[in-house]
């Protein structure tokens, strides 16, 4: 049976997404453009409903492979990042819920004894800092979506190159729930995944790469160049914030991606590179893993590609804002 769940996960993800859109609840709940919106019509938000849903559906299958300091956490946030998008929701509280569920991974997966109390504070510092990078990254449409397929896709073969099947289907499964919501996604969009989407889907990032680490399926580099081209972008673009002194959780249009799209890249053109650069970090992680003993010059490529194309977006970004 867990043979057919990715295909159970794209299947209900993409006829529930069609459900919302066309439904009155779907309409109720809507993303109105603003100044710092790169989209110009309101568009239901809450798309990341069909989507987690169909990754539970695909779930329900291989049931006896899940831990509960995975899905606990999980659903506990999706239920308040809904809940966030239905009605609004102070930063702090929603901080305090991702803290909560990074503390239960980091609690449950026996880190702390198994790492040391170092190890733990840094896991749980990562996985808050996934879970708040998805959000981050889901402004351009299908972007968030691409990173989801292309990103626990690579998670499930290297799964499989380790024969572990059950966790290969269980990040195929997160895989193909994003294909069938970016039938509606892809731009132009008809839909977005909304928090209840991009907040659980970034803890999902962060907690099955700890756990393939833990059990020794990848270092612990590896989850950290299959995200690579989003934790770059959102970490170098809250860190210039940061040292200017802006409050680094008000929405803006500062992120590598979007100052692309602004430049006339458009929202295709800038998913599709995004979609070529994380396929390129993502096999080459694949490759590295086979030939550990090039790890180092792999990651120091992937270091020098990054700081040249940060540069050339400053470059041009510098110009056209002088424009």
């Amino acid at each position: 049976m867990s043979h057919y769940s990715p295909v159970v996960a794209a299947l209900v993800t993409m006829a529930l997404t069609a459900i919302i859109l066309f439904s009155k609840f779907g309409w109720n709940v809507q993303d109105i453009p603003n100044e710092r919106s790169l989209h110009t019509v309101p568009t239901p938000r809450i798309g990341g409903v069909g989507l987690m849903v169909g990754v539970m559906a695909a779930w329900a299958l291989v049931l006896n492979s899940l831990v509960w300091w995975l899905l606990a956490p999980m659903l506990g946030l999706f239920l308040v990042s809904l809940l966030d998008d239905m009605r609004g929701l102070p930063v702090r509280q929603r901080l305090l819920a991702h803290f909560i569920a990074a503390a239960l991974l980091v609690a449950g997966s026996g880190l702390m004894s198994q790492q040391g109390i170092l190890v733990a504070v840094l896991v749980l510092l990562f996985t808050v800092w996934m879970t708040n990078l998805y959000n981050f990254m889901d402004g351009s449409d299908g972007l968030a979506g691409g990173m989801t397929f292309i990103g626990f896709s690579v998670y499930g073969v290297a799964a499989l190159q380790g024969h572990e099947e059950q966790f290969a289907m269980l990040n195929f499964s997160v895989g193909a729930a994003a294909v069938g919501f970016l039938y509606f996604n892809f731009h132009p969009a008809r839909i977005f995944m909304g928090d209840a989407g991009s907040i659980p889907l970034g803890f999902l990032a962060a907690a099955m790469g700890v756990w393939g680490w833990q059990n020794q399926l990848w270092p612990v580099w590896f989850p950290l160049l299959v995200f690579s081209p989003f934790i770059l972008d959102a970490s170098m673009t809250l860190l210039k914030r940061a040292l200017r002194g802006e409050k680094i959780w008000q929405a803006h249009r500062e992120h590598y991606y979007q100052r692309m799209l602004m430049l006339g890249t458009g929202h295709r053109n800038t998913a599709l590179i995004e979609y070529a650069l994380m396929a390129g970090a993502g096999i080459s992680a694949l490759w590295s893993l086979q030939h550990p003993q090039e790890a180092t010059e792999v990651l120091l490529i992937w270091c020098a590609v990054y700081a040249a194309a940060m540069w050339q977006v400053d470059k041009l970004w510098k110009a056209h804002s002088h424009v």
